[in-house]
C-alpha cells in the first residue's frame, strides 16, 4: 500500500509540473534549475519551451553522456523531454519513456516543436519496459531511482533491454547522512 501510495504521489507531482510548470512544486524545476545542474544556456535556448519549462531532472546527463551517431538511446523517465532531444542530436534513434501520461504528452509536444523525427515518446513503467530484448545501446536515467521503490525490477529491465556491450548512465540524488527530524515531513520531497 505504501509503495502504491508513494508511486501515485510521484506521478501526481510530476503530472502537476507537466500541466502547470509555473506552479509551486515540492522539488526544483524549469530553466533556472536546468542551468543550476549544468545545462549550458546556449543549449537550452535552442530547445522548445515545453521541454525546458518543465525540466525536473537532477543532472545534465544527456549533455555529458557519450552518445554515438548510430546509437539507439532510451531516455528512461524522460519527463518533459529535454534529455531526449539532446540525445537525439547525437543518436540515430531515441525512445523517451515516462510513467506520467501528462509528462509524456508534454515531451511529445516538445519533440513535435523541435521537428525531431528520430524520437519516439511513450508512456510506460520503468519496471516493465515496452521494448524488445537487447534493443538499446545507451540508457539514460536522470533521477528516477529515488522515486520508484521497484529498483530491482528497473535494473532487471535495463539489463534486459540494453544490448551486450551497451551502457546505462544514471544520475541520482543521494543523501549522505540522515535528515534531521524536523526536515522529515510529508511536504519535503527528499525526506
Amino acid at each position: 500500500m505504501v509503495t502504491r501510495d508513494m508511486r501515485e504521489g510521484v506521478r501526481d507531482a510530476y503530472s502537476a509540473v507537466a500541466l502547470r510548470p509555473e506552479g509551486r512544486h515540492p522539488f526544483p524545476t524549469g530553466r533556472q534549475f536546468a542551468l543550476a545542474v549544468g545545462y549550458p544556456e546556449e543549449c537550452l535556448s535552442g530547445m522548445p519551451d515545453e521541454c525546458v519549462d518543465a525540466f525536473a531532472g537532477v543532472s545534465n546527463l544527456a549533455f555529458t553522456a557519450p552518445i554515438g551517431g548510430h546509437a539507439t538511446v532510451l531516455d528512461l523517465g524522460c519527463g518533459a523531454g529535454l534529455d531526449a532531444l539532446l540525445a537525439a542530436r547525437r543518436a540515430a534513434r531515441v525512445v523517451a519513456l515516462d510513467f506520467s501520461s501528462a509528462m509524456a504528452a508534454r515531451a511529445a509536444a516538445g519533440v513535435r516543436a523541435a521537428h525531431a523525427g528520430n524520437v519516439l515518446v511513450a508512456c510506460g513503467d520503468a519496471e516493465s519496459l515496452p521494448l524488445p530484448d537487447a534493443s538499446v545501446d545507451i540508457a539514460l536515467a536522470n533521477g528516477i531511482f529515488n522515486l520508484n521503490p521497484a529498483r530491482a525490477a528497473i535494473f532487471r529491465e535495463l539489463a534486459r533491454v540494453v544490448r551486450p556491450g551497451g551502457v546505462a548512465y544514471a544520475a541520482e540524488l543521494i543523501l549522505v547522512e540522515p535528515m534531521a527530524p524536523l526536515e522529515r515531513t510529508r511536504d519535503n520531497w527528499f525526506a
